[in-house]
Parts: C-alpha cells; structure tokens; sequence
C-alpha cells in the first residue's frame, strides 16, 4: 500500500508560479514511477508530468512543457511540480499518482494509487 498527500496548491494570478509537493509513504513506494495530473472544471483528468525515482528520468505533456518542472528528492521520497508561467487554462485540481511504471504519456490507467488533490486556481 502506497500513500500519497499533496500540498501547495493556491490561488494565484496570471503569470505567477506555485510549487506542488507530493509525500509518498509506504514499503513500496519508490518502486514506482511517479507523475502528476490534473482535472480542470468540466473536464476529464489529464496527464501533465512523470518522473522515474532512480536517475530522475522525467516526460512533460506538450502543454505544459517548458513551464512547469517536476522533481524529486529521494530521501524525502517527495515528488514535486514547480508551476510557473501560469495560466487561468491550468486551474484544475492536480493529484499525484503512483505508476506501474515511467513512460512518456502515462494515462490514469497506468496510476495504481493517488493523492487526495490539491486546488490550482489561476486568476486572469
């Protein structure tokens, strides 16, 4: 069983930058692969980053590449999304997700656990 809390979400204005973290617990947790998602009011979840916890090896979607980061400090075992150059389109809710395994566009399929979420809102 792997346990995942997010925080750092926010309201910030167009332009602004806000950094997510994710906690991972459990025996198992970093055997998996991580990533980040999002689900926008209306709006089917999305992938937007993932990040492999050996050698860092990491995949952005085209939308959000080139301004959003993610990260990872093992010893902490904490995933993290730095967001900058925000968008009112990038308002959504963003869970972290543990995954079976690193690829390039993971799908909420390939999540085998997630974080409760935490609230982006991006004020024009």
């Amino acid at each position: 069983q792997v346990q995942l809390v997010e925080s750092g979400g926010g309201l910030v204005q167009a332009g602004g930058s806000l950094r997510l973290s994710c906690a991972a617990s459990g025996r198992s947790a970093t055997d998996y692969a991580m990533g980040w998602f999002r689900q926008g009011p209306g709006k089917e979840r999305e992938y937007v980053a993932a990040i492999a916890w050996t050698g860092g090896l990491s995949f952005y979607a085209d939308s959000v590449r080139g301004r959003f980061t993610i990260s990872r400090d093992t010893a902490k075992s904490t995933v993290y999304l730095q967001l900058n150059s925000l968008k009112p389109e990038d308002t959504a809710v963003y869970y972290c997700a543990a995954l079976s395994r690193i690829q390039r566009f993971p799908n909420t399929g390939d999540a085998e656990y997630w974080g409760q979420g935490t609230q982006v809102t991006v004020s024009s």
